[in-house]
């Protein structure tokens, strides 16, 4: 049996129209004010996806320590570019050192001291490259000077202040991050003194001055780096930064409106921005290093083993003549090899590294200029000279020969002509030349040594054969007084030397 089930059109066309009506309003409920919510939507596992890999506010990174140098920034620096502050030389400026943690920071810092080196260094790369020779040039013409000081009557809140002689640019001190604290420092170097030619209106260098802080760690040293900041400056001769700020300042009130737009306001404080810490490697003096420039060992300290070694590069290097010019003239098809022992001979050691690819020709076509630009006055114009065989006279130039033994009683029954004149053996005498440049008996003495092949502490006594044949004793007042290329004959006997003029 079946059921047939018959609707007219209108009927049909009325349950269409209800259906369609009631999917608009399930969809209307759907989204809805009651239950449409952003946050919702949010929390889909493909919107968590994605946002856990932005940092969130709590996990901005803040440094913990923030630095103020209390000087004025120029206003004629342009947008985006670094600040730069200009300083008076010997002027002492503050620098607050400000505690910038979060609650519940490093808590492990809390109530504890930290270390801050704060330094002056170089803002240019090249010349953060030649630093070390730069600082020693610097020092060379200003001796007992330092780079940087701290001004200790007027610092507050810092503890243990020091200065290392070896470390002419930096300085150091601890300082309790709860406590209010703050640095006088004082630059002592200009900015146009690094200037390779100083011809009057040159711009000067700029400088950066590093502040890094450290913590102590389990062995009891502050080695445990915290936080570093910088920023750059100028220094200027006294009252000469003053004048600078001004003249920056008229200028930009000359500006139009428009151009001021392009241009950093003036700020009354620095605040120096985070940077990488200085690296240890950093300048250390001559004076504390094994490195020669400028603190070569005084002749007197020379054992009679070094004299042939030592200062091979003027006249009183006493190795043999051929030795003795391939190590004052470099020569031009020398290779980087020899370039490098050339180098270490001629007292340049600490270049060594900066020459490391400079064969013999390189170093030769270096004029005048570029040496001291790369090596600093005083080593500059040394190692030109140096390059261009120019050498030192020595004050006093000596001859002397050594007896042997078996020749020696043959030279006592040397007799006298009907002259007068001393008859000389058929042997012959081969003299070594001895080049003097501190005209004292110990001089002489070490180099007779050197002659002889003796040690020094085997000679007691050096006497000169005088008028009718006694020994007088010799002393720097003998040696002052000896005529300019002398010659004598050497006798040894028991520790004892005899000079006899010839």
């Amino acid at each position: 049996m079946a059921w047939v089930l018959k609707m007219d059109d209108a009927t049909i066309e009325s349950g269409l129209v209800h259906d369609f009506d009631a999917s608009l309003s399930g969809i209307g409920q759907e989204l809805g004010a009651g239950a449409y919510s952003m946050s919702d939507v949010l929390a889909l596992p493909i919107f968590k996806q994605e946002d856990s890999s932005l940092p969130s506010e709590n996990e901005t990174k803040n440094p913990p320590f923030q630095y103020v140098l209390c000087a004025a920034t120029s206003p004629a620096v342009k947008l985006h570019d670094e600040t730069l502050t200009y300083l008076n030389q010997g002027q002492s400026y503050e620098v607050r050192m400000l505690d910038n943690r979060k609650p519940g920071e490093l808590p492990e810092l809390n109530n504890k001291m930290v270390k801050s080196i704060v330094r002056v260094v170089f803002h240019d790369r090249r010349l953060q490259y030649t630093e070390h020779q730069q600082l020693e040039g610097w020092k060379w013409n200003r001796p007992g000077d330092r780079l940087l000081d701290i001004d200790i009557p007027m610092s507050v809140g810092i503890v243990e202040p020091k200065t290392n002689p070896s470390q002419l640019n930096a300085a150091e001190f601890l300082w309790d991050i709860n406590k209010r604290a703050s640095v006088f420092v004082q630059v002592h170097c200009i900015s146009t003194e690094f200037t390779p030619r100083k011809h009057g209106g040159e711009k000067g260098v700029p400088f950066r001055i590093q502040i890094d802080t450290f913590a102590q760690g389990d062995s009891g040293e502050y080695t445990e780096h915290l936080h570093s900041a910088s920023c750059q400056i100028k220094v200027f001769k006294p009252k000469g930064a003053d004048r600078k700020q001004k003249t920056d300042r008229e200028k930009m009130e000359k500006r139009t409106a428009q151009e001021k737009e392009k241009y950093q306001p003036s700020y009354d404080t620095t605040i120096l921005s985070e940077c990488s810490p200085w690296p240890d490697n950093a300048y250390v003096s001559t004076n504390q290093a094994a490195t020669p420039s400028f603190t070569s060992a005084p002749l007197s300290t020379y054992s009679a083993s070094s004299v042939p070694d030592s200062d091979s590069s003027s006249p009183n290097h006493q190795a043999d003549p051929a030795s003795h010019g391939n190590s004052e003239q470099l020569s031009p098809t020398a290779s980087i090899q020899d370039a490098q022992k050339w180098l270490l001979k001629n007292r340049f050691s600490s270049y060594t590294r900066l020459f490391s690819h400079f064969s013999g020709s390189d170093l030769l076509k270096l004029t005048r200029d570029d040496l001291v630009q790369i090596c600093g006055p005083a080593d500059g114009i040394r190692l030109f000279n140096a390059l261009k065989s120019r050498s030192v006279r020595p004050r006093l130039t000596v001859y002397v020969c050594q007896e042997s033994p078996s020749e020696s009683p043959l030279l006592e029954r040397r007799g006298n002509n009907e002259n007068g004149e001393h008859t000389n053996p058929s042997s012959l005498y081969v003299y070594h030349a001895l080049y003097l440049e501190e005209l004292t008996a110990a001089e002489l003495i070490r180099k007779m040594a050197c002659v002889c092949s003796l040690p020094l502490g085997k000679i007691n006594q050096v006497y000169r054969q005088g008028p009718t044949g006694i020994h007088i004793l010799l002393s720097d007042q003998m040696v002052y007084n000896l005529p300019d290329e002398s010659c004598f004959l050497i006798s040894t006997l028991k520790g004892q030397f005899i000079m006899t003029q010839h």
